[in-house]
């Protein structure tokens, strides 16, 4: 199937679990109060810059029935937590941070994973993870995000996937 002469290419949503996401980055549960930290949390990596931790709000950025990615982008410098402020389920396709340091490096089509994330959990990128969304299918939803200050002005890497390797990827499941 083509869509503006690119290959649509079918990616399944997986359900998200700690060991499928290690690569990307951290899956944070609710934990009961008082619990230690520990190798359950998040490792965030916000020395590079202000932290910035704010509700953002975001539209529908498809306009088709389905979900297609047609751009994954990174932060290099800046772990990024989200999370949906409403509780509602929410997905997100990410790539493995390779080659983090290296400006132009682009993802691998084949490395690209795509995962429903339940409301009540936030997941955390590790830095350079590549990332698409959040995504969902309501006209309009909240979500909880920390990053850096100017991360969406001066670490804002992106890749094309439809110029880059010829596809797009519709998300099913």
């Amino acid at each position: 199937m083509k869509y503006a002469s690119f290959a649509l290419i079918d990616l399944p949503i997986q359900p998200l679990t700690p060991q499928a996401f290690a690569p990307f980055g951290t899956v944070m549960a609710a934990l009961e109060d008082g619990i230690a930290f520990g190798p359950q949390d998040a490792q965030l990596e916000l020395s590079r810059g202000t932290p910035r931790f704010y509700t953002m709000r975001l539209h529908r950025r498809h306009t088709d029935a389905d979900m297609t990615v047609r751009r994954i982008t990174r932060h290099r410098a800046v772990t990024q937590a989200l999370a949906s402020a409403g509780g509602h389920d929410w997905v997100m396709a990410v790539a493995p941070p390779l080659q983090v340091d290296v400006p132009d490096a682009e993802p691998a089509l084949a490395d690209i994973r795509a995962f429903r994330i339940p409301g009540g959990v936030a997941v955390m990128l590790h830095r350079g993870t590549w990332h698409a969304g959040p995504l969902f299918n309501t006209p309009e939803a909240c979500f909880f995000n920390l990053e850096l200050a100017d991360t969406n002005q001066v670490d804002h890497h992106s890749c094309e996937l439809g110029p880059r390797y010829g596809a797009a990827l519709r998300l099913v499941g």
